[in-house]
C-alpha cells in the first residue's frame, strides 16, 4: 500500500481535504467531471460500489484497520490490486488531522473521488415514472435526507434546480447515508432552471405535477386520483419560502399534508418522506 505519513500539513497534496471549497473541488484538476469528498467508511463503500473512481484517502492512523481495511478491499475488488496498491493514503495521528481539517474527521476517514459525467435532464427523464424535483433546496442536510427517503421509498429519481445543493457535497452525501450513489439524480443547468422551463419540460414528458404547497385549493395527500396517474413529479420547495407562486399555479395538483395542534408545515425533508410514501401506494 502507498501509505504516506503526514509531516507537513501544508503539503499541496492535502489541499483537497482541508483547503478547497466544495465549489473548487467541483472542477479541481478535472475540467470534464471534477472531484468530490466522501467521509466515513460506509458512505465511501457506497460510492465505490456505484463505480466512482478513488483518487486519494486521508485516514486517522488508529482507523487504518477497522475503517480503512474494508474500503481498501473494495477498491481492490472494483478497481484492481494495482489501483489499491498505488492509491495515496495519507495518515497521521488524530491531533494532527484535527489541525489539518479544523475539526475531527467523521470516523477518521475521508476519500477524494472522481465525479462521473453528469447526465442531461432529457436523459434522466426518459424512463422514469415517479420522480421528485427539488426546487432551490439549498440546505445540504435536507438534500441528503430527501434523497435517502426517495431511494428508500421507491422513487425512480431526484432532479434538482441549478440553485439547489449538489447531492455530492460532503454533508449531503453523508446525511443520505450514501444513497446519493444508489438512486439516479440530475441537476439542471442555470438556463433550464429559469422561470417555468423545468415545469414545461416535465409536462412535455407526460408527468402530472404535484406541488407540495398549502393553498386554498390544496387537496389532502391521501388521494387515489393523484396516485392513479402513470407518471408523477412531486415538487418540493425551498426551506424558507417554499415554491414560487408561478410554479404552484402551473402544477396539476396542489397537495397538503393534514396538520394538527396549529402546526402549519413540516421540514421539507420530513414532508418529502410522507409525500413519497403516500403517493407511491
Amino acid at each position: 500500500m502507498n501509505i504516506i505519513e503526514i509531516n507537513d500539513i501544508n503539503a499541496p497534496e492535502l489541499d483537497v481535504f482541508a483547503r478547497l471549497s466544495e465549489a473548487q473541488l467541483y472542477r479541481y484538476h478535472e475540467p470534464e467531471t471534477g472531484i468530490f469528498l466522501a467521509e466515513s467508511a460506509y458512505v465511501i463503500l457506497r460510492a465505490l460500489e456505484a463505480g466512482y473512481e478513488p483518487i486519494s484517502m486521508l485516514v486517522e492512523k488508529s482507523r487504518m484497520d477497522v475503517e480503512a481495511g474494508p474500503v481498501l478491499d473494495k477498491i481492490g475488488e472494483f478497481w484492481g490490486v494495482k489501483k489499491k496498491d498505488e492509491l495515496p493514503i495519507y495518515t497521521a495521528q488524530e491531533s494532527i488531522l484535527c489541525d489539518l481539517t479544523g475539526y475531527s474527521l467523521v470516523r477518521g476517514l475521508w476519500m477524494a473521488l472522481r465525479r462521473k459525467k453528469e447526465i442531461s435532464v432529457d436523459e434522466f427523464l426518459k424512463d422514469k415514472k415517479r420522480i421528485t424535483l427539488l426546487y432551490d433546496v439549498v440546505n445540504p442536510t435536507n438534500v441528503g435526507a430527501i434523497t435517502r427517503s426517495a431511494a428508500a421509498l421507491g422513487m425512480d429519481g431526484v432532479m434538482l434546480t441549478y440553485k439547489s445543493v449538489d447531492p455530492l457535497t460532503r454533508r449531503a452525501a453523508r446525511v443520505s447515508m450514501g444513497t446519493v450513489f444508489q438512486i439516479p439524480w440530475t441537476k439542471a443547468g442555470k438556463t433550464d432552471s429559469e422561470g417555468l422551463s423545468l415545469i414545461k419540460k416535465l409536462q412535455s414528458y407526460g408527468y402530472k405535477l404535484v406541488a407540495m404547497a398549502l393553498t386554498d385549493d390544496s387537496v389532502s395527500i391521501d388521494n387515489d386520483d393523484i396516485r392513479a396517474n402513470e407518471k408523477l413529479a412531486i415538487i418540493l420547495g425551498n426551506e424558507g419560502s417554499g415554491l414560487p407562486k408561478e410554479v404552484i399555479d402551473a402544477c396539476d395538483y396542489r397537495v397538503m399534508i393534514p396538520m394538527y395542534h396549529g402546526v402549519d408545515s413540516l421540514n421539507v425533508a420530513a414532508a418529502s418522506a410522507i409525500s413519497f410514501w403516500e403517493l407511491l401506494k
